[in-house]
Formats: C-alpha cells, sequence, structure tokens
C-alpha cells in the first residue's frame, strides 16, 4: 500500500492525546467553505473561455508563481519527502543544485518560443509542425496523466487522513469523495482565477505546517537537539555517485532525475504552460518561474528539515510510539502520526488543512487543465460547428463534473497499488512526463523530425521507461513462471510478510532505480526519434502553383 498499514490495535500500548480537537475541525471546515465561496465569487463574472482558462492572459506573474508551485508540489511531496527523510536520509535535498539549470532552460529557451502563440492548449503547438494525429497523441497522454496523478494524490491525502483521525480504511473513500468534491466545485465554477488564489492559501497552509512541525518539535526538546550529527545506522546508503543502476538514489542521479522533470513538466505539461499563457509575455512568465523555484527550494527545506525534527523528536521519545511501529519501514506515516497525536490543538488542523490543501491544489489545477485540452483539442478540434462562448464555458463545467467523478473512482483502484509514496509517484504517473515533453522537443526544436519517426520515439522511450520502472516485478515474474535465475540480473531475491495476512512472498529488488525512469525515456525516445524521422521523412507538402 502507498501509506504503510499500522496495526490500530498496538496504539494502546503508549498513552496517546485524544487527535483533532473541536477547534481543529472547525479550521479544517472553515478552510473548506473559504474555497467554495472564491470559486462562486470568480465564476459570477465569467463569460468566455479565454477568462475561464487563462484568466484572460492578464494574471500576476507573483501568484502564478506561487500557483505553478502549489500545482507541482502534491500531498505527495508533502508527505513523502518528511518520509524520505525520515526512512531512506537526507540526500533528496541536493535536487536544489539543480534549479539554476532548470531557471535557464526553461527561462530562457523553452518560454520565448512558446510565448510567441498564444493558445488555450499546449498541444495546439504540436498541430502546426506535427498534424493533428500528434496534438491528439499529445493530449491524450496528458488527460492519462493527470487522471493517474489526481486519483494518487487524493488517495494518498485520504489514507493519512484516516490516519490523522484514527479510523479505518473503510473512511478513504468518504475523505476522497469531500475532498475531491470541495476541489471539484470551486474548480469548476470560478476557472483558472479561482484556483491560482486558492493555490496562494494552500501555499501559506502547506509551508506554515511544515514549519509550525518544526517549532513544535524545538519547544519540546528545548533547542536543537533533534538535529543529526552523524549519518544514521537506519538511513539507506546515498552515495554522490555509483556505477550500480540498482542503487536507489545517488546524488548524481537525483538531480538528473530532478530536472528532467522539472523541464519536462514545464514544457510539455497543460498546467504549466496554461499558466504561461495567463501573463502577458516571456518576462512576466519566466519571472513567474523564477519565483516558483524559489518557494519551491524554500517549501522543500523545511519539509525536509521537518522530518529530521520529527526523527529527532521520536529517537528521543521512543515510549510514544506503538508496539511495532518502525521510525524506518513506517516512514510515511510518521507526519500523519506526529499531526494527530504529537501537536497542540489549532495547530493540529492547520497543519491537516495544509495536508488537505495540498491536494485540493494539485487537482482543481488538473481539473481545470483536463477541461481545457478536452474542450480544445478534442471537442473543437473536431466539432463541425462551432459554440458560443457561454455555451464553451458551461461545457468546461460539465467536463470538470466528469473528471472529478473519474478521479474518485480511480482513487479506489490506486489502493492496489505497492510500494512507498515516492516510488509509485515516480513509476506511474511521472512515467508519462517525458514522453510528452519530447512531442514538444521534436516539434519545436528538431527541424527534420516527421510524424512516423515522432510516433516511434514516443512508443519507444514510453516502453523503455516502464521497462525501467517495472524492471524488479518483470524479474519476479519471470523468477516464479520461467525459473529465471534471478542471479542473471544481478539481483537476489528478498523476502516479506504481510502485516495483515502474514503471507510471506519472495521478490525481486529493482535492478534498476526509479531515479533513472526519466534519464532513459528521454535518451531513448530522442535517439529512436531521430532516427526514425531520417529513415522515414514525411512527404514534401504541395505547393500550389500560381495562375
Amino acid at each position: 500500500m502507498l501509506v504503510v498499514e499500522t496495526s490500530r490495535r498496538n496504539m494502546q500500548s503508549a498513552p496517546l492525546p485524544d487527535g483533532l480537537a473541536t477547534i481543529d475541525w472547525v479550521i479544517i471546515v472553515a478552510y473548506a467553505v473559504v474555497v467554495l465561496w472564491l470559486g462562486w465569487f470568480f465564476g459570477r463574472r465569467q463569460q468566455s473561455t479565454g477568462e475561464y482558462f487563462t484568466g484572460s492572459g492578464n494574471m500576476p506573474p507573483g501568484l502564478i508563481g506561487v500557483s505553478l508551485f502549489a500545482s507541482l508540489l502534491s500531498t505527495v511531496t508533502y508527505l513523502s519527502l518528511p518520509g524520505e527523510m525520515i526512512g531512506k536520509g537526507p540526500i533528496y535535498l541536493t535536487n536544489l543544485l539543480g534549479y539554476p539549470v532548470v531557471f535557464l532552460v526553461v527561462g530562457f529557451l523553452l518560454l520565448p518560443v512558446y510565448m510567441r502563440v498564444r493558445v488555450t492548449s499546449a498541444y495546439e503547438l504540436l498541430e502546426e509542425r506535427l498534424g493533428v494525429g500528434i496534438r491528439t497523441l499529445g493530449a491524450s497522454l496528458f488527460l492519462l496523466l493527470r487522471l493517474v496523478w489526481m486519483s494518487l494524490l487524493i488517495y494518498a491525502a485520504a489514507r493519512a487522513f484516516t490516519y490523522i483521525i484514527d479510523v479505518d480504511e473503510r473512511g478513504v473513500p468518504v475523505v476522497v469523495i469531500v475532498t475531491g468534491a470541495v476541489s471539484l466545485i470551486y474548480a469548476s465554477l470560478g476557472g483558472l482565477r479561482a484556483v491560482v488564489i486558492t493555490d496562494l492559501l494552500q501555499t501559506i497552509l502547506l509551508y506554515g505546517g511544515s514549519l509550525l512541525v518544526i517549532v513544535v518539535v524545538t519547544v519540546s526538546m528545548d533547542g536543537f537537539d533533534w538535529f543529526p550529527t552523524e549519518w544514521y545506522a537506519d538511513w539507506d546508503s546515498q552515495p554522490f555517485l555509483s556505477f550500480d543502476p540498482a542503487t536507489r538514489v545517488t546524488v548524481v542521479g537525483s538531480i538528473i532525475s530532478m530536472m528532467i522533470w522539472f523541464i519536462a513538466t514545464s514544457g510539455g505539461d497543460q498546467v504549466s504552460v496554461q499558466r504561461f499563457m495567463a501573463m502577458q509575455d516571456a518576462k512576466a512568465a519566466r519571472r513567474a518561474i523564477g519565483l516558483q523555484l524559489v518557494i519551491s527550494a524554500l517549501v522543500i527545506v523545511t519539509l525536509g528539515v521537518a522530518g529530521l525534527a520529527m526523527l529527532g523528536y521520536f529517537q528521543a521519545n521512543p515510549q510514544v510510539l506503538p508496539d511495532g511501529f518502525s521510525l524506518s519501514a513506517d516512514a510515511d506515516n510518521v507526519f500523519p502520526r506526529f499531526i494527530a497525536f504529537h501537536l497542540p490543538p489549532v495547530v493540529s488542523g492547520l497543519v491537516a488543512s495544509g495536508m488537505l490543501a495540498a491536494a485540493m491544489s494539485s487537482m482543481d489545477s488538473g481539473i481545470n487543465s483536463i477541461s481545457a485540452v478536452v474542450t480544445t483539442d478534442f471537442v473543437d478540434r473536431f466539432r463541425d460547428k462551432p459554440m458560443d462562448e457561454r455555451d464553451h464555458v458551461l461545457l468546461a463545467r460539465w467536463l470538470a463534473v466528469a473528471v472529478g467523478v473519474m478521479v474518485v473512482i480511480g482513487s479506489s483502484l490506486i489502493a492496489q497499488v505497492p510500494g512507498n509514496i515516492l516510488a509509485v509517484a515516480n513509476k506511474t504517473v511521472n512515467l508519462f512526463t517525458v514522453p510528452i515533453f519530447c512531442l514538444f522537443l521534436f516539434a519545436l526544436f528538431v527541424p527534420r523530425a516527421s510524424r512516423r519517426g515522432v510516433w516511434i520515439g514516443c512508443i519507444a522511450g514510453t516502453v523503455a521507461g516502464a521497462l525501467v520502472a517495472f524492471s524488479g516485478p518483470l524479474v519476479t515474474f519471470g523468477v516464479n513462471t520461467w525459473d529465471w535465475n534471478p542471479a542473471v540480473f544481478g539481483v537476489q531475491m528478498v523476502t516479506s510478510v504481510d502485516p495483515v495476512t502474514g503471507v510471506e512472498t519472495a521478490r525481486a529488488p529493482d535492478p534498476i532505480s526509479f531515479q533513472w525512469i526519466s534519464t532513459i525515456s528521454l535518451l531513448v525516445n530522442v535517439a529512436v526519434g531521430w532516427v526514425a524521422s531520417l529513415l522515414s521523412p514525411d512527404s514534401p507538402k504541395r505547393v500550389p502553383v500560381e495562375q
């Protein structure tokens, strides 16, 4: 499961507070009411798709920068980053070293090209160069990526929230429906303006929540004794560089993976491109991406330090943990547990609201962007009779409702996905990020790219990424089905016991770490697509002879 299940029966071994107090619930409900009111307020004046999807193209760069951050740094990061710091080690923070490269590539290479044409859907840019087939491919991959992404994040938030309020997993669907409904209503009513304003509120809650955790731990321990001064024995080995592809995380591999993801998301994801189109020019968009990176760095450092603070707190107070709770194996549960049982009233409500806000910030952006893509790339593109602006906005709102329903249904399927939060996110959602970006890379920067070559490259890159992502399960399947020798793949089978059923199973660890998924996918996609384009060029367009 995404969040490791811990037996609630064992929690009675340690005295615990009562969880969320009445004032905490008041804060959570008040936040939901505020964002619903914002959706209604901004929805009253919307009469065009330009206003609904891009805020009429004159949104302030500061708000867009905050919105970019809030949309891409979701509950998955909010929960997984402290868990990664607690259970694996702090090397993830070295990703920040790659941020200047991201700013230069996105700000000075991609944005000037993208901002020359004002579009509602990013995938309109693909048709002019590579045809409607590639445009439809890009839009379809985006829809798949965002639906899976929203299903993952809202499920992760719901599981964590049920842990906070101390109910069993039967309460997960209820939390999913309520959280999804609130995000759906204000996103469908208010359009991009409501999404951007609520993203600002969500960022404040998200950052404030993690900061409050650090403050509470520091006060309770009378200083900064929680800060680690040596490498903990339970942390993974996280070297600077390793030539063993199975090494889970290295400094170099982590930085490369982050840069590819950030650049690919900025250059191929409708969530990002739609916000660029909400500004006046490339200079304003560059300020927004710069602000996004600054805020992202600040919050990531704060979340990482919060993880270290909680680790130090529980190591100094092991008696407050229930029997069988492991800081290493249950790392993704540490943050929700601390929120519920070790924060004072009001603070718990604010931090819990921040966690739900992180889910809403990504879901509202996804709903708005999916509505824009379906409306522009499918309905308008293939409809014979054009629709007027009022019908466009009405259709977009109904599409938002349909998307919300699909996400709620999809979140129930995510429950069957094994692995911790960070690994699952990389192996599923991020599998499509690079292939989408490569479509833009070929369309805008490779003059000799052909339609057939781009198609072949996209398929090859996606398959290569999937083989890396699921290399461990593939080896396990081969061993169990065809008696493969795991030593041939450089792996040693490990056994694990299901904490609920007690069934022991043997599996193969990943021969190639998930941190190399995007790198291998990018290299294969570009190489195969370029060679295929040279071998199979497009037929030259016929130019009509002047009479």
